[in-house]
């Protein structure tokens, strides 16, 4: 039961992150508004972070931890690239776009791994 509960914190986190990147990112589009498409896009993005991001990060480690963790935003950037990839709901157009998003998604994302665990 703790693990559906988890679940279900986690979608709910990268639904506010996404909603979050979408109304404060420039160049980071949600198509369509209504829940149903915010709710789709954090379950991919869920899956996309239970499933694919341990395996970047088992890949990925020794450049993580020489870069000190910095490593991580662009990881979290090559997650929100292949949601974007994956989703036709989301589109990124720049760089930038994905930088600012990544960060607020990690961010969003560190607060509520953190209100989860008290």
């Amino acid at each position: 039961m703790r693990l559906v509960a988890r679940l279900i914190v986690t979608v709910i986190g990268n639904g506010v992150a996404l909603a979050a990147a979408n109304r404060f990112v420039p160049g980071f589009a949600i198509v369509t508004e209504p829940l149903q498409s915010f709710v789709m896009l954090a379950l991919i993005l869920t899956a996309l972070n239970v499933f694919v991001k341990p395996v970047l990060k088992l890949l990925l480690g020794p450049i993580i931890v020489l870069t000190l963790g910095l490593a991580l935003i662009a990881l979290n950037a090559v997650v929100l690239k292949l949601l974007d990839i994956l989703s036709g709901d989301l589109t990124i157009q720049t760089i930038q776009a994905l930088f600012f998003a990544s960060l607020i998604v990690g961010a969003v994302n560190t607060v509520f791994h953190l209100a989860r665990k008290s």
